[in-house]
């Protein structure tokens, strides 16, 4: 009966294919930490902008003495 070789020898995966596989696998995921703390801090400016603007809006057309 053939026995089949082990992963990193005879014709399996190289070693240093392994290692390139979990760095990319490890850039990867830093990767995605790094988009969602952008996601974040934009979804954040975002809501600081909306707030600003109706407060701007309400101050200047809903006030009881208008500056007009």
């Amino acid at each position: 009966m053939y026995q089949q070789p082990g992963i990193f020898y005879g014709g399996g995966l190289s070693p240093l294919l392994f290692i390139g596989w979990l760095i990319s696998i490890g850039l990867g995921i830093y990767v995605f930490v790094l988009f969602v703390k952008l996601a974040r801090r934009g979804i954040e400016a975002l809501d600081l902008y909306i707030y600003a603007k109706n407060r701007e809006i309400r101050d200047r057309y809903e006030s009881v003495n208008p500056r007009d």
